[in-house]
């Protein structure tokens, strides 16, 4: 039995930046943010804070798998901008959600997280050692942004998605998956410690974005006997545009193959993936059976895929 996801839930908060916040303060112009990134808004959390998020999201999917609280028994959150080193965003939400006793972590690789706590999740669900794991990706990016560095401040937002993953059957979920590290990258996109803000060579993150996004789609593709034609979707990290785009094009895949929420999102880190999930399923593009790759890339530097089956057997 593969491990698959039964229940998706997200959050974003309530209030929205357009473009032209920015142009008050900074030298930059709704046209200039928009073509770059192909960003037009993004959502600020104010007051809340990561954990406040993840369980909202989590509720959310939850209820979406129809299991009660207390059948999650193992919580993994996906998070670069934690309230506290510790505790773990994981370990208060597992007291959100009372559910005491249950292991309960944080995993770290920045845009990359949701995709490495999908990972591992399967290898708990499918060692039979979990029957639900709840997988959350939440960040507040605000919280690192230098708000008045220009090349920086236009491209985050906050938010939150979580999912849970069970065994589903032989022929749906998770079919491969693909990830790894470059620590030689780490300082092309680092949290400083000196200013607590986030620090990136856009220029050199671009060039590794483009290349990794389609070694790593191509990687589970190879590894499940698929071939571009057999996707029905790509759900990339949600960073740039025209990265994006580079990838698709690479892939030989059609733009409405390709999942882009950037535009209403921004970049919201390790929340991007099962944001983008959630707003396709919504439009009913996303559809029982279907095959997805998801895959992203983040500091560390870290990257991943996982190709899957969405849904479960009727």
């Amino acid at each position: 039995m593969k491990a698959g996801i039964i229940g998706l839930g997200t959050y974003v908060p309530d209030t929205i930046i357009d473009n032209h916040y920015f142009e008050r303060y900074l030298e930059t112009s709704d046209e200039w943010i928009t073509t770059r990134t192909g960003i037009e808004e993004r959502r600020f959390a104010g007051d809340e804070t990561v954990t406040d998020m993840a369980y909202k999201a989590s509720l959310e999917a939850i209820k979406d798998a129809q299991i009660a609280h207390e059948d999650i028994d193992l919580i993994i959150v996906a998070t670069s901008t934690g309230e506290h080193h510790f505790p773990s965003v994981a370990c208060q939400l597992q007291h959100r959600l009372k559910l005491n006793k249950i292991p309960a972590m944080d995993q770290l690789a920045a845009c990359t997280g949701f995709i490495y706590a999908l990972i591992t999740a399967k290898q708990f669900i499918e060692s039979r050692n979990y029957r639900n794991v709840l997988v959350v990706g939440a960040d507040k990016l605000t919280k690192i942004t230098d708000m008045d560095d220009r090349n920086t401040a236009v491209l985050f937002g906050d938010g939150a998605g979580a999912v849970i993953v069970s065994q589903v059957s032989d022929t749906y979920g998770i079919l491969s998956y693909s990830w790894g590290s470059d620590g030689s990258g780490g300082m092309h996109l680092y949290d400083d410690a000196e200013t607590s803000y986030m620090k990136m060579k856009g220029r050199e993150v671009f060039k590794f974005a483009v290349r990794i996004l389609e070694e790593q789609s191509r990687s589970v593709m190879d590894k499940a006997n698929m071939t571009a034609s057999d996707i029905d979707m790509l759900i990339p990290h949600q960073a740039n545009t025209r990265i994006i785009e580079a990838a698709r094009t690479r892939l030989g895949l059609k733009p409405s193959q390709v999942s882009i929420t950037l535009d209403r999102y921004g970049n919201t880190s390790a929340a991007s993936i099962p944001l983008s999930i959630a707003y396709e399923r919504s439009l009913n593009k996303i559809k029982n059976g279907d095959t997805l790759i998801l895959t992203g890339f983040g500091g560390g530097l870290t990257f991943g895929a996982v190709l899957l089956k969405w849904g479960q057997e009727d």
